[in-house]
């Protein structure tokens, strides 16, 4: 009976999916949280010697990695000349050690000849293709010194034709990719990198110097998340602590990041609006600083007026930027029909929601700049209405004027953030157009019967439980499937070269799956390849599930097995293990 109720849940969460849209209304559905999904894709070729000879684009990296929220988000490096160098599969953030891993992952990055940006694109779409969370923004960030040099073997043609297929895969899946060009010598491609970031809506930058970097990543991570860099004060330092005002605003940041940049290392206090210095770092002060960049995360702030002090080296520039993370999301409220006539006044309403639940932070609407924008869709002309914002809400009207489909939003503004509602469709056309069913929903039932909606779910209904035994004695199946050949496994010390004597390990006494973790015998040493599963696959072959950070190559080539891939007789696969300095060889024999 447990392993039927296993499998039933499943069923039983579609056969509620399918009956919700008939119940009585709900309430709007909550907006996802601010997580990022974010690859990071690099030029390493060795031009970079020259046009970042103190490898500041790592550096910019590593900010953006410390700007990264403290638990959920995830990134991935991808590091490219006219080939993969190195590649790190989506990594998911949830402690300090996981950013230090990242970070000492683009500390080991070299250089290689040649450049090919379609490589970088193309493997920084696969890498989100294939690990992406549900729920998550995706981005790419790509940056690069140059213009392409192709290697033997190659053609620009060829390298076209895979830039514009990784281009529409992105605008496919929805990610937006960010291009930085660093136009070190004058002879940067600048048309190409434009088009890269119009055609996915993103944004291109470039800068003549390495030096401004961590400033364009700071922009980058704010227009995202549709934040705003908050410059501060700068100054030039005199090699005494100088004082620079820094305001919370409002209750609802959830996160103030703020951004030193120097030449030099920094030193810096914090004093709260007590007037108390904070220990640095904390529970509730993340402070991570480089020979470029300092960043210090105040978690939850305190509303109300700090100071940072900074102690630098005497006549060094020091630039402060500020960015708040808010868990805030702009919620506009169903509208009473979604067919409309021409003429026909129609009132809009939306509030701001924080930690899911609307918010009563009066000082979240002071100075609220809200906007209506109203898209015909006929003409693709859109027309902004200006609404009014108080702690009551967001409210406001307009008229339809023609007998045409329309797309409309909100969205709101002030120093600090902007935010947009989800858009939603109306039509005033005679004929009905093509409208989204209005919240009022159902159709009308006659009198005494059930309505079309709700004979539509019971059929739904019956029909998903008809298909039970079906699911049921597939997914028993798949659960219970037997292995077939054996696993050869060798373990490398990649400080000393010393490999072990190989293991075989025959996989017919494991039904279903079998941890790596399992194949090494619990040993405490290789605890991460838990996340390593291996599942009997179609004609006798493995599949290989890869939920951890451990580096899996194939070929001499790192590719990632988030959400699996097939593994054939003979094949050879190399894993190399984050938390000790070893690696696994694995040939599969059938």
């Amino acid at each position: 009976m447990k392993i039927f109720g296993t499998l039933l849940r499943p069923v039983v969460l579609l056969l509620l999916a399918a009956l919700a849209p008939y119940t009585a209304l709900a309430a709007p559905a909550a907006a996802t949280d601010m997580r990022m999904d974010a690859v990071l894709s690099v030029d390493v070729s060795t031009s970079m010697n020259e046009s970042d000879v103190n490898n500041v684009s790592y550096e910019a990296m590593k900010m953006f990695v410390d700007m990264a929220s403290v638990q959920g988000d995830k990134i991935g490096i991808v590091a490219y000349t006219d080939q993969i160098m190195r590649e790190k599969a989506l990594l998911e953030i949830n402690s300090a050690a996981d950013k230090e891993n990242l970070k000492s992952f683009i500390d080991q990055l070299s250089r290689g000849p040649y450049t090919d940006i379609a490589v970088g694109v193309s493997e920084a779409v696969k890498v989100l293709e294939s690990g992406t969370e549900q729920g998550h923004v995706p981005l790419i960030v790509l940056l690069t010194d140059g213009n392409n040099s192709l290697g033997a073997g190659k053609t620009q043609q060829q390298s076209d034709e895979m830039l514009e297929d990784a281009i529409q895969r992105a605008k496919d899946k929805g990610i937006p990719i960010y291009t930085i060009g660093l136009n070190a010598d004058g002879q940067l491609n600048q048309t190409v990198l434009e088009h890269i970031s119009d055609e996915t809506k993103g944004k291109s930058f470039v800068t003549s110097t390495a030096d401004n970097l961590p400033q364009i990543l700071s922009e980058i991570y704010a227009s995202h998340f549709k934040l705003k860099v908050v410059p501060l004060t700068g100054f030039e330092a005199n090699g005494q602590f100088q004082e620079v005002a820094v305001k919370i605003p409002n209750a609802s940041v959830q996160e103030a990041n703020i951004s030193i940049i120097s030449p030099h290392p920094v030193e810096l206090k914090l004093i709260d609006p007590s007037g108390m210095e904070q220990e640095m770092p904390s529970d509730r002060l993340v402070y991570t600083a480089s020979n470029a960049y300092s960043l210090l995360k105040i978690l939850s702030p305190v509303q109300g007026d700090w100071k940072l002090q900074v102690k630098g080296v005497p006549q060094d520039k020091i630039n402060i930027n500020l960015i708040y993370n808010y868990d805030l999301q702009l919620i506009m409220e169903p509208l009473a029909s979604n067919t409309l006539n021409p003429g026909e006044e129609v009132a809009v309403k939306a509030y701001l929601e924080s930690n899911g639940q609307k918010t009563d932070d009066v000082d979240l609407y002071n100075n609220l700049k809200a906007t209506l924008l109203v898209t015909d869709l006929d003409t693709n002309q859109t027309e902004e209405k200006p609404l009014t914002a108080d702690v009551q809400g967001i409210a406001g009207s307009f008229k339809v004027a023609e007998p045409h489909d329309y797309e409309i939003k909100v969205q709101v503004e002030d120093a600090n953030f902007l935010r947009e509602t989800q858009p939603v469709k109306i039509t005033a056309k005679p004929t009905g157009g093509t409208p989204e069913p209005g919240p009022q929903a159902d159709a009308a039932a006659p009198a005494g019967g059930l309505s079309m909606g709700v004979w539509a779910a019971i059929i739904a209904g019956v029909l998903v439980l008809a298909g039970i035994a079906a699911y049921a004695l597939s997914a028993y199946r798949k659960a219970n499937k037997g292995f077939v050949g054996q696993l050869v496994i060798e373990v490398k010390d990649e400080d000393t070269g010393e490999r072990t004597n190989p293991q075989y390990r025959k996989l017919h006494a494991f039904k279903g799956k079998v941890t790596l973790h399992q194949l090494l015998q619990l040993a405490p040493e290789f605890a991460e390849t838990r996340e390593i599963v291996f599942r009997p696959g179609p004609n006798d072959t493995l599949v290989l599930h890869n939920a951890g950070s451990c580096v899996i190559e194939k070929g001499g080539r790192v590719f990632d097995a988030g959400q699996g891939k097939e593994i054939r007789g003979n094949d050879r696969i190399r894993i190399s293990l984050q938390n000790v300095n070893k690696s696994i060889g694995l040939e599969y024999l059938k």
